[in-house]
């Protein structure tokens, strides 16, 4: 592993931390400590994913043209920030305005090592490479819940106190991504064009998959924490659940090269798993029954994105690849901004359980097309 990879992979698995330490707590402390309803954790979500819509694809003209490394650090600055402004939050509209802060720097923040990561790597390597990064990132997920049930339970901090210290861990990520721009390979400008925008609508079967399966990662990050509580799980309990779920992801994510033989077979396998997951929390009570879920939505999560994304770069050419990615991206955003305001109103009007058996009816569906469509999603891979 070259130079610039240990640096990105280290800035991943800080910012994976920060975010398990805190992401977790943000619904559990919007709900118990500003009275935030479902439909108020619904809007929280869509602020928090819809700038995720619309600027990775302008982030992605930039890759070619800027610094990737220096883009990266402007995104760790940006979520630093909105981390910190969260500890001060006193309203679920202040919130709101914090949240869309975060998912403006994640913006800043994923694609940029994406394309760090897609320009080091040969393209034999770059799935693996890539799903190494996402492993990396999963792992500081996987670990943050656990630093922060040990500072609820053992330190008796507050939800303030631990986005306070959450900012403290992620701002240091910002050491190794200024040392990432150090290493910066100037590559050829990538101009910004709506034609290299439309051949992501080359892949719709990719399309769908990517939609649900960020639809559904949405709810889960944004309403399902609330949704823990009220099935009387503490918020010491929800951190241990979604350690549960980095442990899954990280294992699945160690396999990923192997997976990878199996593309088609694979993604079939985690739509189903995503869909089996969700219809078991619709049905769990303990917190054994919601840790089978989480691992069971932890292998669901983990290759579909580095799988999709790997499928769509073999297909374009390497100078449109910037563009690309920021069209991926934007595309995830939809999926994940959709995801928590569907399942928020639906929650509000319809009950708190109720959105989990509605994905998981989605989910059989898109399971059903994608091996429908098997034949030419081997073509595309």
């Amino acid at each position: 592993m070259n130079r610039t990879l240990v640096l990105v992979n280290i800035t991943a698995i800080l910012i994976g931390t920060s975010y398990g330490m805190h992401n977790p707590l943000v619904p559990i402390f919007a709900k118990n400590e500003l009275g935030a309803s479902y439909a108020d954790l619904g809007l929280i979500g869509l602020a928090n994913f819809i700038p995720y819509i619309f600027i990775p694809v302008f982030v992605g003209a930039l890759l070619g043209r800027f610094n990737n490394g220096r883009i990266l650090s402007l995104g760790i600055i940006i979520n630093s920030s909105s981390v910190y402004l969260l500890a001060l939050a006193r309203s679920v509209p202040e919130v709101m305005a914090f949240r869309a802060m975060t998912g403006v720097a994640h913006a800043f923040f994923w694609p940029p090592a994406e394309s760090i990561i897609s320009n080091a790597s040969t393209p034999e390597s770059r799935i693996k490479n890539i799903a190494r990064f996402t492993g990396f990132f999963v792992s500081g997920f996987m670990i943050g819940p656990l630093i922060g049930s040990f500072l609820l339970e053992g330190m008796d901090a507050s939800y303030r106190l631990l986005f306070q210290i959450a900012t403290f861990v992620l701002a240091s990520s910002i050491i190794f991504s200024i040392k990432v721009a150090q290493n910066h390979t100037p590559l050829p400008h990538s101009k910004f064009s709506f034609s290299g925008i439309m051949e992501m609508t080359k892949f719709p079967h990719v399309i769908a998959i990517l939609i649900y399966c960020a639809s559904s990662f949405g709810m889960i990050l944004a309403i399902h924490p609330a949704f823990l509580n009220d099935r009387h799980m503490s918020a010491t309990a929800i951190e241990i659940l979604y350690f549960v779920f980095g442990v899954s992801r990280v294992i699945t994510l160690a396999l990923a090269e192997r997976l990878a033989r199996h593309i088609t077979r694979t993604m079939v396998s985690s739509t189903l798993c995503i869909s089996a997951g969700l219809l078991l929390s619709f049905f769990s009570e303990s917190i054994i029954q919601f840790g089978i879920a989480m691992a069971i939505m932890g292998f669901g999560f983990s290759v579909i994105f580095p799988f999709t994304l790997e499928i769509i770069l073999r297909k374009v050419r390497r100078e449109t690849s910037g563009v690309i990615i920021g069209a991926y991206e934007t595309t995830f955003g939809i999926g994940w901004a959709v995801g928590p305001i569907a399942s928020g109103l639906i929650s509000e009007f319809s009950g708190n359980a109720i959105p989990y058996l509605v994905f998981f009816g989605a989910g059989i569906g898109i399971s059903a097309m994608t091996a429908i469509k098997r034949k030419s999603l081997e073509q595309a891979s």
